[in-house]
Parts: structure tokens; C-alpha cells; sequence
């Protein structure tokens, strides 16, 4: 399972993170070092020194013995600036996670995509991208939507 530590106003992962690393393989973004606008996925361990990037996002050191491809994660929690009814989501606008992701579309059984948010982040409607990939699920303080992925 990937996760995101919280950043900007987002929403507060680390109540999340601290229930689940005791029981669970975490893995948190990394900003890919050699191809720019992508991430890496390392594994986060409650013993982890978390060292702030070049956006002052805290993220794991670089460690490819730590790393999981995106092909072999199972669940993806990841940050969103708004979402719609049908699971469109708007990220911060770099395209990280757009770049990081486009390999999901040609996947038989992608990772589930959860976005983590406030109630106050839905909006009426988004149009998305053609690069987008819609959520499965969001996850707000009050509720758990759903989403019918076409």
C-alpha cells in the first residue's frame, strides 16, 4: 500500500499512517531522482527518518532496496485539491502523480486509487484530462464514496 504524508493543508494522514505501520508495508512518494515530474515509491518504517524535499515535503531517503514498483502496489492513497461525483481528481497541478500513474491504464489489475480529503474538497464537477485516471474510492471525515469506474 502507498500513502502520502499530509502537506499544504491537506488533510492529516499521520493518525492513518501510525494505525496502519505496525500491521502493514507502507510506502510513501519520493520524487524521482532521475526522471523529473515522477515518483518512486519507498517503504516507510516507524523507525524511517523522513527528510524534507525540494517542495518541503517530508519524504523517506532514497533506498532501491526499499523500493516497490507501481505495478506490484495493491492500494494507492493519494492527496487531491478538489474531487467530483465520478471520481475525477484534481491534484496540485505539477502532474506527479499524473506522469507517476499513466502506466495504471495498460494494467489488468491495477492498484486501487483512494483519494484522502475534507468533505469541503467535493465540487460540483471536474473535467478531466485525457491523462486522468478517475478514483475508485474518497475518503472524508464522514464519508467513504465510491466510485463506478468505466
Amino acid at each position: 500500500m502507498a500513502a502520502f504524508i499530509s502537506n499544504d493543508h491537506e488533510i492529516d494522514t499521520a493518525p492513518l499512517l501510525e494505525t496502519l505501520l505496525p500491521e502493514h508495508e507502507i510506502f510513501l512518494p519520493v520524487l524521482h531522482p532521475f526522471t523529473p515530474g515522477n515518483l518512486l515509491f519507498i517503504e516507510h518504517r516507524p523507525e524511517t527518518e523522513l527528510l524534507k524535499n525540494r517542495f518541503n515535503i517530508p519524504e523517506p531517503p532514497l533506498n532501491v532496496t526499499r523500493l516497490c514498483p507501481i505495478e506490484e502496489l495493491d492500494l494507492l492513497l493519494v492527496p487531491l485539491v478538489a474531487f467530483d461525483h465520478r471520481g475525477n481528481r484534481l491534484g496540485m497541478g505539477g502532474g506527479f502523480y499524473d506522469r507517476t500513474l499513466a502506466p495504471l491504464v495498460r494494467m489488468d489489475k491495477p492498484p486501487r486509487l483512494i483519494g484522502i480529503a475534507f468533505d469541503c474538497q467535493q465540487v460540483d464537477e471536474l473535467e478531466p484530462q485525457p491523462w486522468d485516471i478517475p478514483l475508485a474510492e474518497v475518503i472524508t471525515p464522514t464519508r467513504h464514496l465510491q466510485f463506478r469506474l468505466c
